[in-house]
C-alpha cells in the first residue's frame, strides 16, 4: 500500500512473488516446457509410428490377395492339366479317325496351361514384391516405437523430478529424451 509520502508497504503474498520473479525460471517451469515439447514429439512420432504400420498392413493384404489369386491360377492350370490327361488317355484308345479331334483339344490344353502358368507366375511375384514392402515400411516402425517409449521414459522422469526436486533425475530424462529424438530421426531418414 501506499502512503502519503511513498513509503511502500508489501504483504507477505507480495514479497514472495517479487522474490520469485528475481529469481528466474524454476524448475517446475523448465519441466513442464520440456514435458510440453516432448508430448509434442510424442505424439509425431506415435502418428508416424500409426502411419506406417498401417501401410505395412495394406501391403501386406496385397500380397495376400496377390498369393490367393495366384494359388486360383494354379488350381485352374490343374485342372487343365487333367482334362489334358484324359484327351492323352481318349487319343489313346480312340480309333484313328478321332485321333485328330483329341490331339486338337490336347494342343488347346497346353497352350491354355501355358498362359495359366505365366499369370500364376506373375502374381506370386507381385505378391513377393508387396510382402518386400511391407517389410520395408515396417522397418521404420520398429524405431519409432523405441523412439516413443524413451520418449515416454523421459517424460515420466521428468514428472519424477517436480515431485523430488532432484535434478539429477532431470538430467536422466534429458538423456532418455535424447536417445528417443535420435532413434525417432534415424527412422525417418
Amino acid at each position: 500500500m501506499m502512503s502519503g509520502h511513498d513509503f511502500h508497504v508489501h504483504g507477505a503474498h507480495d514479497h514472495a512473488v517479487e522474490h520469485e520473479a528475481e529469481k528466474g525460471a524454476g524448475l517446475g517451469q523448465y519441466v513442464a516446457i520440456f514435458t510440453a515439447i516432448l508430448a509434442s514429439l510424442g505424439a509425431v512420432v506415435s502418428y508416424q509410428g500409426g502411419a506406417t504400420q498401417n501401410e505395412a498392413m495394406m501391403f501386406k493384404n496385397e500380397a495376400v490377395l496377390k498369393k490367393t489369386q495366384a494359388s486360383d491360377q494354379w488350381n485352374f492350370y490343374e485342372s487343365k492339366s487333367s482334362k489334358q490327361h484324359l484327351m492323352e488317355l481318349a487319343a489313346d484308345i480312340a480309333p484313328t479317325e478321332k485321333q485328330a479331334f483329341y490331339q486338337k483339344q490336347i494342343d488347346k490344353y497346353t497352350q491354355d496351361k501355358i498362359a495359366i502358368k505365366q499369370k500364376a507366375e506373375a502374381l506370386e511375384a507381385e505378391s513377393a514384391k508387396a510382402n518386400a514392402d511391407s517389410d520395408l515400411v515396417m522397418h521404420p516402425h520398429h524405431r519409432l516405437a523405441q523412439s516413443m517409449t524413451l520418449i515416454q521414459i523421459a517424460i515420466s522422469l521428468a514428472s519424477i523430478t517436480v515431485l523430488t526436486r532432484k535434478k539429477w533425475l532431470f538430467s536422466v530424462a534429458a538423456v532418455a529424451a535424447a536417445g528417443g529424438i535420435g532413434l525417432w530421426v534415424t527412422a525417418i531418414i
